[in-house]
């Protein structure tokens, strides 16, 4: 069996256009299985909310404005489910310290399973208002997945998680990614930013793995 294709998915946790892509990485695994291998990584777009909601959405409502925006962005995704009141009362001063949980995960137990818990962060925020921007609630909801939070407290304290996570971001600097979601295929050459549909993903995969790296012509 040939060895499957790489797609590094880097997403921000707190980005409702990653939300958007859940239910289409879903349909990839069932679309394609173990041919291809999505290897989940993070990104800096809500490193600092604060002073992103001052620049950015200063004039246009602050906080309760871009939760509308988010509201509505989510609307036409019926697998998208945005709670009504997101961005009002919970605001996370940062996406990292999820993201750096989610490496503690990644090394402690598995990428899969960090994926999968990445995805109980998301369904808390999204859907249920919580602030993953916290400690307490990022270890709480840890232990509801089942996790040892000791575990995971081992691979932060040690620097482990923290090395891992900068690696994330230095890596989507060093590819110039300005934004989440992105999709990264044939070893770089290929880049798909933003709310990208099922179908472009799709035919983008099957040209990869009906030709290969190996049978591109170098000028």
């Amino acid at each position: 069996m040939n060895s499957p294709l790489v797609i590094d998915y880097y997403s921000d946790i707190l980005c409702v256009w990653a939300w958007i892509a859940q239910r289409r990485i879903e349909e990839l695994r069932q679309e394609w299985g173990e041919r291809i291998e999505l290897r989940h990584h993070y990104l800096d777009v809500f490193g600092d909310t604060a002073t992103k909601m001052s620049q950015q959405w200063q004039d246009r409502g602050g906080y309760n404005g871009f939760g509308q925006h988010v509201i509505e962005s989510a609307a036409p995704y019926e697998n998208a489910i945005v709670n009504t009141e997101i961005w009002r009362d919970a605001r996370p001063a940062t996406s990292a310290n999820a993201h750096l949980i989610l490496k503690a995960a990644d090394l402690a137990y598995s990428p899969e399973e960090s994926a999968a818990f990445a995805l109980s962060l998301r369904r808390g925020f999204f859907i249920d208002n919580m602030d993953i921007g916290l400690l307490s609630v990022l270890m709480s909801l840890a232990d509801g997945a089942g996790l040892d939070v000791d575990r995971l407290n081992n691979y932060i304290e040690n620097g482990q998680a923290m090395a891992a996570l900068l690696k994330d971001y230095q890596a989507a600097q060093k590819l110039a990614l300005k934004g989440s979601p992105v999709w990264v295929m044939n070893s770089g050459r290929q880049t798909l930013f933003g709310n990208v549909g099922f179908r472009i993903l799709n035919a983008n995969i099957r040209e990869i793995l009906d030709h290969p790296a190996s049978e591109v012509s170098w000028c």
